[in-house]
Formats: structure tokens, sequence, C-alpha cells
């Protein structure tokens, strides 16, 4: 923490017990999460040795630290711990040593000696309502941001708060809570949507921009197309199940036990763009759909405001079996539909925010 930032990345490589061959196996997956030739991974090697640390500072609003916790679950050597010896994380709530007029000082330091270059992460949603729902050393999070974003390279909205608005800002939003990109609109912004995200996900736009000195390539809704251009749904393992009309009634009917698609059940993979289904959790051990549990649609606008996440809201007017009909192209019809359907059912959910009873987690659809 506070760290210079002029120091070049290979020297830091090696200072921290680094080796070779560890680091050009980040390289080499680096190259292939871009669908980069095996011939550019040297390329990369040179690119990262050679570029200056970047400063980043990371502001926290209104958030539950989640974001922070998935980031921390690394083991070493990993994407995560390499990335975190590339950056010059000079202020961090949460992980910074510094406290009170110290923390600000490295903040205020850091604007001033790498102004127009260092990265703005944020993660929590921003309260536009009575300053005083949250500030940080007397300053409202709306001042902090515009103050720290006016001289930032480019802004990270990390997490469904920050990106989207997320809990804070499910209805009735009583902190009255923005996304960042509401506010920031001089800057670019990317979003790296999920609550919490996966934390390749958060590096990996770190690993872009200090590669390529560029932000990747983003969807309509600002996210990252490496982690955010395909549903949970297009590369689910229980897809073919959905395809042939293989569906579990209940999380402990012969269906479940069998791996069956969950879609009844309420899984949002159709409409939910996320890796979880291909980079997995905990270092690419699991996730939700695999640990038996359907998809939440936690990367998505509006989640929590989607309805409940164990009733299939999102269901098809038509017979699902008759709607699949084994086919992928009727999957993908299916798939509209939902999208559709969760439109129109928006505005009844939000004014209804049913509780979820336990005879829920068990009832047929």
């Amino acid at each position: 923490m506070n760290r210079p930032a002029g120091n070049a990345l290979g020297k830091v490589f090696s200072a921290a017990g680094i080796s070779r061959r560890d680091f050009l196996g980040f390289c080499a997956t680096l190259a292939a999460a871009y669908a980069l030739p095996a011939s550019s991974v040297g390329a990369i090697a040179a690119a990262l040795e050679k570029a200056p640390r970047t400063s980043v500072i990371w502001l926290s609003f209104q958030e539950c630290t989640g974001c922070t916790e998935s980031l921390t679950r690394s083991h070493t050597p990993s994407i995560e711990g390499l990335i975190l010896e590339q950056l010059s994380l000079d202020y961090h709530h949460t992980l910074q040593a510094a406290s009170g007029e110290a923390a600000e000082r490295a903040r205020d330091e850091s604007m001033r000696i790498n102004a127009g270059k260092y990265l703005l992460v944020v993660d929590g949603s921003v309260p536009l309502g009575n300053p005083g729902y949250s500030t940080i050393a007397g300053v409202s999070n709306v001042d902090m941001l515009m103050e720290t974003a006016k001289g930032a390279a480019a802004v990270i909205a990390v997490g469904t708060c920050a990106a989207y608005g997320g809990l804070p800002a499910a209805q009735p939003n009583p902190t009255g809570a923005v996304p960042v990109s509401r506010l920031v609109r001089d800057r670019p912004v990317i979003n790296v949507p999920g609550c919490p995200p996966i934390p390749v996900a958060i590096t990996g736009v770190l690993a872009h921009f200090l590669t390529f000195r560029s932000l990747p390539e983003l969807d309509d809704r600002g996210r990252p197309k490496i982690f955010y251009g395909e549903s949970i749904h297009d590369r689910c393992y229980r897809r073919p199940f959905y395809d042939q009309g293989k569906f579990a009634d209940s999380f402990d009917d012969e269906g479940a036990r069998k791996g069956w698609c969950l879609f009844k059940l309420g899984c949002k993979g159709p409409v939910t763009h996320n890796a979880c289904a291909t980079t997995k959790w905990n270092n690419g051990v699991s996730f939700p759909i695999q640990s038996g549990h359907g998809c939440l649609g936690c990367s998505e606008p509006d989640f929590w405001d989607a309805g409940s996440f164990y009733k299939a809201l999102s269901m098809p007017v038509t017979p699902v079996r008759k709607a699949v009909a084994g086919a992928a192209a009727a999957g993908a019809a299916v798939g509209a539909a939902v999208a559709f359907a969760n439109r129109a059912k928006k505005t009844a959910a939000k004014a209804a925010h049913e509780a979820v009873k336990v005879e829920d987690l068990t009832k047929k659809s």
C-alpha cells in the first residue's frame, strides 16, 4: 500500500519471488482469456515487464465489502495475486494500513502525482439523498466520487451496487442510491457487476488496462464482453437437459438428483450475462448452479426487484417442454420469452416483494 508507482513490473515480480515460469503461465492465461494466439504470450510478457505500475484509488460507498472479499479470495500464485503486485494500491478503505488524516493524504497525493493516469475503482452505490447516509472523513460519497474521478484515466464500477445501484437502489430506494455511471459522464466507466463479481472479472479488466493501456470491448451495458458477452445459460453444463425438456420440479426430487435444469425453480441463467459457468468460483471449483441452486441474476440491473429467487416468474406462457422440444434454436426463443416475461412482471414484483417461505424452496411449480 502507498508504494511508488514508478517501478517497472519486471523488477517488482523479481522482488516478490515470482518465477519466470509462473509469470509466463499468467501471460498465457491472459492471452487465452482474450482469445489471442499463443504467439502473443511473448509480447504480453514484454509489455507487462516494462510497464510502470499503475496507481489505483479504490473508493467504497454503499456496499457490504463483498466485492473486496471476493477479490482477496485468491491462491498464490494466481492471476489475482499477480495483478495485485502490478498495481500501486494507494487508497482502499478496507485494505489500507493508514487511517484518518494519513489515509486522506495518501489519496490526495496519489491524485496529484498521478493526475490523468490513475485508475479509480468504486464499489457500492452513491446516495443522492441526505449526505449523512454515507460519508467518508466528513465528505459525502457524491463529492468524493466527483473529486477523485476528475483526474482518473478511467473508472471501474465493481459490483452490481456500483454498476447498477444494486441492493441499496432496490425499491423503495430510501437513500436515493444511483450507480457510478449516473454521475460520472466525462470519463470512461466500465461496469464489472456481480454480487459479488468473480475475482478474475475484476483483475482481468485491470490486466487488460496494464497490458494494452486501454479498456476492453464493452457491451451495451458497459460490461467487458470477455466476461459478460454470453449468458450463463449459453455455457451451463445443464443446458442439454433444458433443450431436452428435463427440469427439476423441486430442489430434492429425482430430477434435481440427476442434475436436470433448474429453470422451473426460478433459475435466471437464460437472462443473466456472466462467466460463472466457465470461470466459476474459488479458483474454478464450482458455481451456484453446479452446487444445486439456480442463478439469481445478480449481474443484471434491478435483479433485487425481479421477484422471488425461487419462483419461476420468468416462465414462458407456453409449456416449457413444447417450447424447448429438444432444439437449441427453440431454447434461444424461450430465452427471449423469458426476457419479455421479466419485463412484463417487473412492476408488480417491485410493489409486492413477497417474503420467501420455507415451502417455496421445495414446492413444485
